[in-house]
């Protein structure tokens, strides 16, 4: 019996992307960057990982690779959505896959990562990498860890309230 009820909340969770992301008839678009923000809960230490799709990004000591990053067209609800799998990789100890689905921008306690010393989530998506932000100033590809650094909007800083 918990085969099947494996399968059918794999099923379930496969599902959550198609129906939450698509409102209306536009399909989404494909982009080639995500913008995640980390916190490192032991040293309160927030950084910005702007990364390339397919490209593995490295925070602590978890590898972070972003398999699609999409956004809706400009006349739906904003929303960004990406597919992330984490693995974490402490120093000692064998490796294992730590997360493996969608997060949403507007949403991330809905998918979050389950990790006692990390926590990452999406803030958006774009076709090219994002240059300067007005919280975190300039950002490279990679992680850029930054002290004291203030909360971010759960939207991207370009888009209206």
């Amino acid at each position: 019996m918990r085969p099947l009820l494996a399968i059918f909340g794999l099923a379930a969770v496969l599902a959550v992307p198609a129906t939450a992301f698509s409102q209306g008839n536009a399909p989404s678009i494909d982009n080639e960057y995500a913008v995640l923000q980390a916190l490192d809960k032991i040293s309160a230490r927030v950084s910005r990982i702007v990364t390339r799709v397919d490209e593995p990004a490295r925070f602590g000591s978890m590898d972070i690779v972003v398999r699609a990053c999409r956004t809706r067209p400009q006349e739906e609800t904003p929303e960004d959505a990406a597919f992330l799998q984490i693995v974490d990789d402490p120093p000692e100890e064998e490796e294992a896959l730590v997360f493996s689905g969608w997060m949403f921008s507007s949403s991330p306690a809905v998918s979050a990562l389950d990790h006692p010393v990390f926590d990452v989530w999406v803030v958006s998506c774009s076709d090219q990498p994002p240059l300067e932000d007005e919280d975190f100033g300039e950002m490279d590809r990679g992680t850029v860890s930054l002290p004291n650094s203030p909360p971010l909007p759960r939207q991207s800083p370009d888009r209206p309230n």
